[in-house]
Parts: structure tokens; sequence; C-alpha cells
């Protein structure tokens, strides 16, 4: 690699390592933003957990940084070159577009094979331990989970308010039992209030002392024309609020994309082994289809990042501009492009006869023919 290799590979993979850091950044932003600030405040989970969190999500959002990431820093920096008339100046001195982008693509390469243990093994790793973790943290201290002077929306078909809460104790709870729709059916207010985990069953049990209690019309709950019925009582029946919803008593969801190569192979072979009646093989084949598009795709993902790189290339020198906003604009489209092809060809799994673990390349084989086209139209 001489001087100009040089040149071009480092002013790429500085700029590549920023866009990936950012990517990462605001994407772990949003998931302990959802997962975490919660918990946290409620002083379920300690810092030292919360940081070892954070610190596994780093592989789960790098397999989706890494290429946005390559993309969008080889946009910027070959169009600040473009922009400097560096890019001029090299062709000028005889060299090819493919001599030029010698140095992004090797860096794709590199990010391609980067991905693939990032797919197939730690990203999955990681994944499954952050939610064994997180609920592991959580299940800890469940009482914690109730914080006065909130509403607490996570329960299914509940939406809770206390007042105070010392220990077990609760004081000025306040209870909305809600239908399908969200509509108020059942509204219960307690002077008092005693909260037991059951860790069998996973749920709150809630005993309520001194409470008035107001039911609604469960067939137009929103109809106040007639009086509703107020009960007052000294102490009422135990009320169960389950927990599944927060954090599910099986431990991590064995999702696909969340199992690692090895476990993806198993689990193909298990499905493939299964002996099933006549009637339900579509629903096999269907199954194995699953398991395909979900190796594929990480598969496909891995080699995006050199998609990305290949081209980024004319793109960069076409797009030509130092400001940021029209390369990220150009990124942003074909990564949402490219993803939006991806969705519609998993939505084939249901029918395996289309092969949709062959058809999930199209979108990467889209990029590399237009890619080529731009380097032979700009090349030219």
């Amino acid at each position: 690699m001489n001087l100009l290799d040089r040149y071009i590979f480092r002013s790429a993979l500085f700029t590549c390592i920023a866009a990936v850091t950012v990517l990462a950044f605001v994407m772990m932003t949003v998931n302990v933003v959802r997962d975490l600030i919660g918990p946290g405040l409620a002083g379920q989970i300690s810092l030292a957990d919360c940081a070892r969190l954070v610190l596994l999500l780093v592989p789960f959002v790098l397999s989706y940084a890494l290429p946005m990431g390559m993309l969008t820093g080889a946009l910027l920096a070959l169009g600040r070159l473009s922009a400097d008339s560096e890019i001029t100046a090299m062709r000028a001195s005889g060299m090819s577009l493919f001599r030029i982008a010698r140095p992004i693509l090797l860096m794709g390469f590199v990010g391609a094979v980067a991905g693939l243990p990032i797919n197939f093994e730690y990203m999955p790793w990681a994944r499954v331990q952050y939610d064994r973790e997180l609920t592991t943290a959580v299940r800890a201290n469940p009482l914690n989970f109730i914080v006065p002077r909130t509403f607490i929306r996570d329960f299914p078909g509940f939406v809770a308010y206390v007042g105070e809460k010392q220990g077990n104790e609760l004081k000025d709870i306040w209870l909305w039992e809600l239908d399908a729709g969200k509509r108020v059916t059942r509204f219960v207010r307690a002077a008092a209030g005693h909260l037991d985990y059951a860790e069998a069953t996973n749920e709150f049990i809630l005993t309520l002392d001194q409470a008035q209690v107001e039911t609604r019309n469960e067939k137009d709950p929103e109809n106040f024309a007639e009086a509703e019925p107020v009960g007052t009582f000294e102490k009422l029946e135990p009320m169960r609020l389950p927990l599944d919803q927060l954090f599910g008593r099986s431990g991590p969801r064995q999702k696909l994309a969340w199992m690692t190569f090895a476990e993806l192979k198993r689990e193909h072979a298990r499905i493939a082994a299964l002996k099933v009646p006549p009637g339900q093989t579509n629903m096999q084949l269907r199954d194995e289809m699953k398991v395909a598009i979900t190796i594929q795709n990480k598969f496909n993902t891995a080699i995006l990042v050199l998609s990305f790189a290949f081209i980024a290339v004319p793109l960069g020198i076409k797009v030509s501009r130092r400001e940021t906003s029209a390369n990220l604009a150009v990124a942003v489209g074909l990564a949402l492009g490219y993803y939006f092809l991806t969705v519609m060809v998993s939505w084939l799994d249901p029918y395996p006869q289309y092969r949709p673990d062959i058809l999930i390349w199209l979108p990467n084989l889209f990029l590399f023919v237009i890619g080529g086209w731009l380097f032979r139209r700009i090349g030219s």
C-alpha cells in the first residue's frame, strides 16, 4: 500500500469509525431509555449492573451500525476529497476509479469479515445475556418496581397509582381496570394495602383495605348518563397483577435472530427431523424456511458492509459535496431502500416454494449492480 492508498484509507477509516460510533450511540441510547432508565430510577438495577448491561448492548448495535456507518463514512470521506478536487487530481495523474477505490473496498472487505462473527456469535450471545441479566436484576427486587406518586402502565389491563410506599405497605392506592379498548371498566381507590410478590406465578398479589369500588357498564364504559354503582369494602379479595410483560417467567425469548450459527443449524435440523402428519407439512416447511432466512440474512448483513463500500465510491464522488447533509441523505435513502426490500422478501416465509432464503440476496445484488453501473458511467 503506497502513500496515496494510506492517505485515502486513513481519511475514510476515521470517518467510518466516527459514523459507526455515532450510529451505535444513538441505537444504544434507544435501548437504554426503553429498558434501563425506569428500573434504574426505581432502584431495581445498580449502577454496576447498568454499566455491564450497556456493554452487552455493544455487539447488538454494532451488527446494525457497521453497514450504515461504512456507507456514511465512505460517502463523507470521498465527498470531501472530491469537493477539494483531490479525486480530479488523482484521475488526471492516470489513476483509474477502481485504483482510487481500492483502499475503500479493502476496508469494506475487512468490515464484512468482521461482521460474520459479530452477527453469528457475539451479537446473539450478548443479546441473550443482556435479557437474562436484565431479567435477573429486575426480579431480584420486584417490589422496587412500584414507585410512589407515579402512574404505572405496565400491568396488562391495569393502570396503578400509589401515593406512599413503605416496604410492602402501600397507602392512597388508585387502580383502573381496562378493557381491550383501553377504556376504564372498574375503578378502585383504597386508603391502604399490602403488596406481595409470588415468584412461582410471577405476579404481584395486592390486598386492599378501606376500598371504594366503582363498576362501569362493560358494554359501554364511557356512557356516564346513568349513575354507576359504588361499593365500599373494609377489605377486598386479593388482586393479582401479572408481571410476565415486564420480565418473563421463562427467561430470555429465544428469537431466531438471537441464536448463534450452531444453534440455528441445530434448530433447522430439529425441525426437519420432526415427524408431522401429512396435513402439517406446509407448516414444517415454513418453520424450516424461517430458520434458513435468518441464516442467510446474517450472511447478507455482513456482506452488506462490502456492498455499501462498493456503491459509496461512485456515489461519494458523484455527490461531490463537502457538506454532510447531501451525503447523509444519500446514505439514509440507500439504507432505507435496502431494509425495505429485505423486509418485503422476509414476508415470503409462508411461501417456501418461492425460496425467500435466496431472494433475500437480491437487495445486495441490486447494490452491486447499481454500483458497477455507476463505476462504468463515472469511469468512462
